[in-house]
C-alpha cells in the first residue's frame, strides 16, 4: 500500500479543475439550453426597462424610421429591441411568443441558424416598412417573431407535421395587423417571408458537406435585403 504525504494530497486537491457553473454549461457546444432565445429575451426586457427610465430617449435612439436609414442603418436591426412604452401588451405578446416558439425552433436548427433567422427576419421586416410605409416610425420584434413563425411553418411542412393550427395563428396575427391601428403589417409580412426563405435554404442544405453553401446562401439573403434597401433610395 502506497503512502501519500499530506502536502501531496493537498496539492492534488488544489490542482483539480473547478466544476463549471450552470451558466457555463449552458453555453457549451452541445448543450440543449436555448441560450440564444433566452439571451434575446433578456436583453430585450432590459432595453424595455431602459426605455421606461429614459423617458423615450432609448426608444428614439433605437426605433426604425425609414428616412434615417442611410445615416443610421443599424436602426433596421435595433428596432427589434424596443417596444411601445405606452402598452405593456406589445412587449408581452412578442416576448411570450419568443419564449414559446424560440426554444423549439432553436432546438431544431441550432443556435447559429436560429440567430440568423432572427436577425435576417428583423432586417426583412424593416425593408418591407421602408418600401411599403417609408414615412412610418416602427418599434418592436414583430418582424423577427413572424420570421420564426414562417421558418417553423416551412420546417413543419417538410417534416410532415400538421400545420393547420400554425396557419390559423399566422393568419389571425397577420389579419390583426391590417385592422388594429398602429400595428405594422408591413414588418409582419417582410419578416414572415424572410424567415420562410431562411428555413427553405437550411432544409435544402442540411447535409454536413453543404454547410459552406448554406452559409453563402444565407449571406445572399442578407445581401438581397441590403440591395433592396439601397435600391429604395436609388429610385427616390
Amino acid at each position: 500500500m502506497g503512502v501519500h504525504c499530506p502536502e501531496c494530497v493537498a496539492s492534488a486537491r488544489t490542482a483539480q479543475p473547478k466544476r463549471p457553473s450552470t451558466l457555463q454549461r449552458a453555453f457549451r457546444p452541445g448543450s440543449r439550453v436555448p441560450v440564444v432565445s433566452y439571451s434575446i429575451l433578456a436583453v430585450t426586457l432590459v432595453v424595455f426597462v431602459l426605455q421606461l427610465l429614459s423617458q423615450g430617449a432609448v426608444t428614439n435612439a433605437l426605433a426604425y424610421y425609414p428616412p434615417l436609414t442611410l445615416q443610421e442603418p443599424w436602426r433596421m436591426l435595433t428596432v427589434s429591441l424596443v417596444h411601445s412604452d405606452r402598452s405593456f401588451f406589445h412587449i408581452l405578446f412578442n416576448m411570450y411568443s419568443l419564449f414559446v416558439l424560440g426554444p423549439l425552433l432553436e432546438s431544431l436548427v441550432g443556435r447559429a441558424r436560429f440567430a440568423a433567422i432572427y436577425v435576417l427576419s428583423t432586417l426583412g421586416g424593416s425593408v418591407a416598412v421602408l418600401w411599403l410605409a417609408p414615412l412610418t416610425a416602427v418599434v418592436g420584434a414583430s418582424g423577427a417573431i413572424f420570421g420564426l413563425l414562417g421558418a417553423f411553418f416551412v420546417i413543419q411542412r417538410r417534416l410532415g407535421g400538421s400545420s393547420i393550427q400554425l396557419v390559423v395563428i399566422i393568419a389571425i396575427n397577420l389579419g390583426l395587423g391590417f385592422v388594429v391601428p398602429g400595428v405594422s403589417w408591413q414588418a409582419h409580412v417582410g419578416g414572415l417571408l424572410v424567415g420562410a426563405a431562411c428555413a427553405a435554404v437550411m432544409l435544402r442544405t442540411r447535409r454536413a458537406d453543404q454547410q459552406r453553401r448554406q452559409a453563402l446562401l444565407l449571406a445572399l439573403v442578407g445581401g438581397v435585403l441590403v440591395l433592396a434597401t439601397i435600391a429604395r433610395f436609388t429610385l427616390l
